[in-house]
């Protein structure tokens, strides 16, 4: 796979009659393609009609298991406990709260709130066994009083809204221990907490969150127009409000294709080739989004904006087609000749570009998190197909269709200054042309150096996990958050809920000696700034003791009595232990969910549980959506640098075979490292952490940079190799390939700029790191390249006439 050299030779002499033309010439690949032209366009025009319509059965939609790390130890722990940890992850809180200045103990509330419990229940996807609610029997009151024990169901069973009635919820709230969880202290709000199903027991469809979002909507705007106000936080809430939000996705995608169009022909003038060129790109758009659906995938909120990096993708690399078809016609060269000179210059440098990216996406795999793999999979089969699209049958169709012989003409006039002296050249071809003379390619380097230094230094504090409260895929001021803010604001219960898992033998769990360990674990927590509150068998059982003695707080202890503890048992929630007593879990509600607080519990809980753990009882983390968030972060921040390892041994790989010299590699690579470190401390500048969403930016870059350096040097080299100075084949590189290098650099940045608008906050910081990185690496390509190739390629030094 050596790159082709451009020369100037019989191989491309200039052919204006196709009967002075050997058709046999070129390639094995090159002659079937060529030769049998009608044919490629049949089968492609067949494939597209039938994937097109394949695309239309394309579902959006988001998946809870797909987001987290199913092979971690600590999710192998929360899935191997599921059944008896229900609705303790995947869970939507619904939260109701008054509008007037009076509490929730009105008729008109309490009837509103059973209402909207109803329809709830009613909704598809909901673990009704497990739902929580003023409404729910299984949230329950217990009290102590001097006929023994006594409690029921939270909600009267004789409620009819009478003052009597509310005045005696009021009392069985106070007594339920669930203020400050499903009622706010203030009395002015309470939850209604809906665990999830991701598939339906029944027939084994999985949850729409797309759907569920919207009836959520529905109902939150049916009964805020009845007097209360509807606060609803939660992962199903997050991916809803994200599916929404890709609606915008599709206005950036074809403000995407306008940019691209007007740019590309501002570049070419020419109305058929730019056409050509769009065409063959969406052709490979059309192709991905077909085969999606056959292969039973579908298309999710991160992997949503890969049909545009496809897109952004293929313009690039059928700019290079175009412009080379462009100038052999404009030397007089026939079309079908002029496309098969470019075929044979640049498809391998173009395949080797387009597998560094396909294995840059593949490398994602590493990352142990089935969303990323996916998006990883979708990516690669989509660049996988621009390699026929973009390099093939997009020569091909110009080989019938030409470009426009003003265009041609232009493009000629701007190339034959190739002879001009260096002073009479463009003051940008000038400029650039500085960076192959010794002085300023040492300028250059040392430059480099010195911000891939500081660069590092700050990178050191990048951090992993999520750096802001809510939901940080969201914008802070969105719906969403703002109602998480609420619930922060008002509940010592939060939506962040870390579960510490505590497995002792069958029917032991109620054991003074875990439940001494369990509460001592629980007070630890407790104080933490990072926990608001915790939620214990063991916290149940120093409640129960004081109820038990008229309330008197000398008696809120673990008691040592056997007979007390099971007595608390057969009455406390089965959200703090299992039915055969061999699980307990400790909740602890979180402020919020940054990075910090996760580790800072993590490493506490890790500690406690060396020092606790025996063979009867082990303390196992973790679960609740924290716990699983932890987790993920762990996975990340593991994968973040094997990924990258991974990526920059397959583009030095590629680059080894295209150029089949360590010195040209060195060249393409050492811009791409310098972005790559770079673009982690804009990461911290910008206060952006590596978490699901971002991971896959640093790869993205890394596989689409390599693209410029592999077209600058793949023609520079070849010159080289013909005896021209550095200078002189730079400038040639420039002309011919450099100048859509700069072109594909502005299309793609300003094409994922307009990201940074998105409602979708991991949008905008995507667009905002690649728009960073497209243009580095177009900078490091142009400048940093051929400063490197002034020392490094053999007969670069020396000859800069």
């Amino acid at each position: 796979m050596a790159v082709s050299s451009p020369s100037s030779s019989t191989e491309f002499a200039t052919v204006s009659d196709l009967r002075d033309f050997d058709t046999k010439s070129g390639n094995r690949l090159e002659r079937i393609l060529f030769n049998h032209r009608r044919w490629v366009m049949l089968v492609c025009a067949l494939i597209t009609v039938i994937l097109a319509w394949a695309a239309l059965g394309l579902r959006l939609n988001a998946s809870f298991s797909k987001t987290i790390p199913t092979n971690h130890p600590y999710v192998v722990n929360f899935l191997n406990l599921e059944k008896d940890l229900k609705g303790l992850s995947n869970v939507v809180r619904l939260t109701v709260a008054v509008t007037d200045q009076g509490d929730i103990f009105s008729k008109s509330y309490i009837e509103t709130l059973r209402q909207l419990n109803d329809e709830v229940y009613a909704l598809p996807g909901v673990d009704r066994s497990f739902m929580k609610s003023l409404w729910m029997p299984a949230v329950r009151w217990i009290a102590s009083t001097e006929e023994g024990y006594e409690g029921g169901p939270v909600m009267p069973s004789d409620y009819d809204g009478s003052e009597a009635s509310l005045k005696t919820l009021a009392e069985n709230v106070r007594r339920s221990g669930e203020i400050g969880q499903l009622v706010a202290p203030n009395l002015r709000s309470s939850v209604i907490y809906v665990p999830l199903l991701e598939k339906n027991p029944e027939n084994g469809a999985q949850l729409d969150y797309g759907k569920l979002s919207q009836q959520l909507e529905v109902l939150r705007s049916k009964y805020e127009a009845k007097g209360v106000k509807v606060h609803i936080t939660g992962f199903a809430k997050v991916m809803g409000d994200l599916i929404d939000g890709l609606q915008a996705v599709l206005t950036f995608f074809a403000i995407a294709v306008l940019i691209t169009a007007v740019i590309l022909y501002y570049f070419t003038r020419c109305v058929r080739s730019t056409a050509l060129v769009l065409v063959c790109t969406l052709i490979a758009v059309v192709w991905l989004l077909g085969l999606l659906p056959l292969l039973h995938y579908e298309l999710n909120p991160y992997s949503i904006l890969i049909p545009f990096l496809v897109f952004a993708i293929g313009v690039s690399h059928g700019a290079q087609k175009m412009n080379g078809i462009m100038q052999d016609i404009g030397r007089g060269t026939h079309k079908l000749v002029a496309a098969r000179y470019t075929f044979r210059r640049l498809f391998m440098a173009g395949a080797a570009a387009l597998l560094a990216d396909v294995v840059g996406f593949a490398v994602l795999s590493f990352v142990d998190i089935p969303i990323i793999r996916e998006l990883a999979t979708i990516a690669s089969i989509g660049v996988g197909i621009l390699i026929f699209t973009n390099l093939a049958l997009l020569p091909v169709l110009l080989s019938y269709t030409g470009v426009s012989p003003v265009a041609a003409q232009r493009s000629m006039r701007e190339n034959d200054v190739i002879e001009l002296a260096a002073d009479a050249r463009h003051p940008l071809w000038r400029f650039l042309d500085l960076f192959t003379r010794r002085k300023y390619a040492l300028i250059a380097i040392v430059t480099s150096a010195a911000l891939g230094i500081a660069g590092y230094i700050v990178s050191l504090n990048l951090k992993i996990g999520d750096l802001d409260t809510g939901a940080p895929e969201l914008r802070v001021d969105s719906r969403y958050n703002r109602d998480n803010a609420f619930v922060i604001g008002n509940y010592t219960a939060s939506s962040d809920v870390f579960v510490v898992m505590v497995k002792t033998a069958p029917g032991r769990c109620a054991e003074y000696d875990t439940l001494l360990k369990l509460d001592t674990l629980d007070w630890k927590l407790r104080q933490m700034v990072e926990v608001e509150g915790t939620s214990s068998f063991a916290g149940l059982t120093r409640r129960a003791a004081a109820g038990m003695n008229e309330g008197s707080l000398k008696w809120y202890e673990l008691v040592r009595t056997q007979g007390l503890i099971n007595a608390s048992a057969s009455r406390a929630p089965r959200e703090l232990f299992n039915e055969t007593c061999d699980l307990l879990a400790l909740h602890a509600y979180l402020h919020d969910h940054k990075a910090e607080t996760l580790s800072a519990l993590v490493v506490s809980v890790e500690a406690f549980a060396r020092e606790n753990d025996t063979a009867d009882t082990k303390f196992l983390l973790a679960a609740g959506n924290a716990g699983i968030e932890a987790a993920t972060n762990i996975v990340v921040r593991d994968s973040n640098l094997k990924m990258l390892l991974g990526v920059y041994a397959a583009v030095i790989v590629l680059c080894a075979v295209a150029f089949r010299s360590w010195r040209a590699v060195v060249c393409a690579v050492l811009p791409l490292v310098l972005t790559s470190v770079l673009a982690e401390a804009l990461m911290v500048m910008l206060g952006i952490g590596v978490k699901v969403s971002t991971l896959p930016v640093i790869a993205l870059g890394v596989g689409i940079g390599v693209d410029y350096a592999l077209y600058v040097l793949s023609v520079t080299v070849g010159w080289l190799k013909q005896g021209e100075s550095l200078s002189r084949a730079y400038y040639r590189a420039l002309l011919f390939t450099g100048r859509v290098v700069i072109f594909t650099g502005i299309t793609l940045s300003l094409g994922v700029f307009t990201w940074y608008f998105s409602p979708i906050k991991f949008q905008a910081d995507m667009g905002v790191l690649l728009t960073f990185m497209f243009i580095w690496n177009m900078l490091g390509a142009l400048i940093l390249t051929p400063a490197l190739a002034r020392f490094l390629l053999p007969g670069a030094a020396g000859r800069d006439a």
